[in-house]
């Protein structure tokens, strides 16, 4: 009697349960992003999900990781050639910098070259850098002591005398401090410049995140604001003053802005009287008739002219 074969169902297709003629089901979904992916097999930079769906980045910083990562050593990531490269400001070029660095996608650190010159050097991770653990240095063993034959007790040493103690000089009095120079303020108050004046640093942290300034430092470095703006700077000179070539890390902002608005201040526009060139003063000389022939000449004084002058010397 034969033995029977046992035949076990096919697997389903991939793709879900089929569709009402026996064929696949449609997985196109029906909104969101759809994928349209080509291999690529030379010309390509591997990214990671980490990195270009992190939820802690600009979209700016991202894609300026991604564009570092795909270019060869030795290329030039300076701020000044990103922004040649790219359409976003300085600021915001120097921001995104700052974000890497802080995510550990980025190192920057100023080397000195063998020749002197120094330079900044750029280290790019693909993955984000984290602080090596401390290896904790072996104990050294404990000195194990050697046996010293017993010799004669040497002679007690002769102490000197103690030496007379003498007094410490007084320690001269550590410098003070000059005074940081007085916050400019504007020779005519007006409401309008200093809301204008709180409203732009207040916008500052939009340009670099570490300007993110308190209720108070804007109140006090508001007049100083106001005095730039009385002196005709335009917002965007005064925003690029505030916000460029920040140091790495920045510890006291409202300090550095107060250094900078007072340091930086623009001198005041001259008025027009003060463009304008003097004019030279003229003086006309009167006319008048002379003695002799009443020909009218032109002299300080009264007397004759140049003709009769001439003829009276020649007759004397």
């Amino acid at each position: 009697m034969d033995t029977p074969q046992i035949t076990a169902p096919p697997c389903a297709q991939p793709g879900g349960s089929p569709g009402p003629n026996g064929g696949p089901r449609d997985v196109t979904p029906t909104s969101g992003v759809i994928h349209v992916n080509t291999r690529h097999v030379s010309g390509f930079t591997v990214i990671g999900n980490h990195l270009a769906q992190h939820h802690e980045l600009s979209l700016v910083a991202i894609g300026l990781a991604a564009h570092i990562q795909s270019l060869p050593a030795g290329a030039k990531v300076g701020i000044k050639v990103l922004t040649d490269r790219f359409p976003e400001s300085e600021a915001r070029i120097a921001a995104a910098l700052r974000e890497l660095e802080a995510k550990g996608y980025l190192h920057r650190s100023r080397v000195r070259l063998p020749e002197g010159r120094v330079v900044t050097r750029t280290v790019s991770y693909n993955q984000p850098r984290t602080e090596a653990s401390t290896i904790p240095a072996p104990r050294p063993r404990p000195a194990v002591p050697v046996p010293v034959p017993p010799q004669a007790a040497p002679p007690e040493p002769v102490q000197p005398p103690a030496p007379v103690p003498v007094p410490a000089p007084a320690p001269a009095p550590a410098p003070t401090a000059a005074p940081p120079p007085p916050l400019p303020r504007p020779h005519t108050p007006a409401e309008g410049l200093h809301r204008t004046a709180a409203t732009l640093l207040a916008d500052l942290r939009r340009h670099a995140p570490e300007l993110a300034l308190s209720e108070s430092d804007v109140r006090a470095l508001t007049p100083g604001v106001a005095t730039w703006l009385e002196r005709d700077a335009h917002p965007d000179t005064i925003r690029h003053a505030l916000t460029a070539d920040l140091p790495v890390p920045l510890k006291h902002p409202a300090k550095l802005l107060r250094h900078r608005i007072t340091t930086r201040l623009p001198a005041p526009l001259p008025g027009t009287a003060e463009l304008t060139a003097p004019r030279r003063k003229v003086v006309v000389v009167p006319l008048q008739n002379c003695d002799t022939c009443e020909r009218a000449f032109r002299a300080t004084e009264p007397g004759h002219c140049r003709d009769c002058r001439t003829d009276l010397l020649e007759a004397a």
